[in-house]
């Protein structure tokens, strides 16, 4: 079993810029596909972006270009680098981690069996 803690959330303005860190620990592989996903109040669960084990990546339409996925595989961290925040971004971000389908590059959060708590995110205009 594999144990996903979110920091790093917190209050910005717009235009402003935040980092999301998510510790792994316990039964940890690295041979894994992980992601970030983000639900505000009455909306749906979405997928803000993938990386699978081939390291690969991929980014819903609406934060291609100011955010970006990587992880420390030394530190069993993956980080989100969130750039020129709207409001729209606003939420609680999740994330996620998936030990089967680790080549599946899909913002779809089917397969992914751990994950963290969330951190909440708010972006003012």
């Amino acid at each position: 079993q594999v144990q996903l803690v979110e920091s790093g959330g917190g209050s910005v303005q717009a235009g402003g810029s935040l980092r999301l860190s998510c510790a792994a620990s316990g039964s940890t592989t690295s041979n894994v596909r992980m992601a970030w996903f983000r639900q505000a109040p009455g909306k749906e669960r979405e997928g803000v972006a993938v990386r699978d084990a081939y390291t690969r990546t991929k980014y819903a339409d609406s934060v291609r270009g100011r955010f970006t996925i990587s992880k420390d595989a030394a530190k069993k961290t993956l980080y989100l680098q969130m750039n020129r925040l709207q409001p729209e971004d606003t939420g609680m971000y999740y994330c996620a981690a998936d030990s089967s389908s680790v080549y599946w590059l899909d913002l779809s959060p089917a397969g992914f069996g751990d994950w963290g708590q969330g951190t909440q995110v708010t972006v003012s205009s």
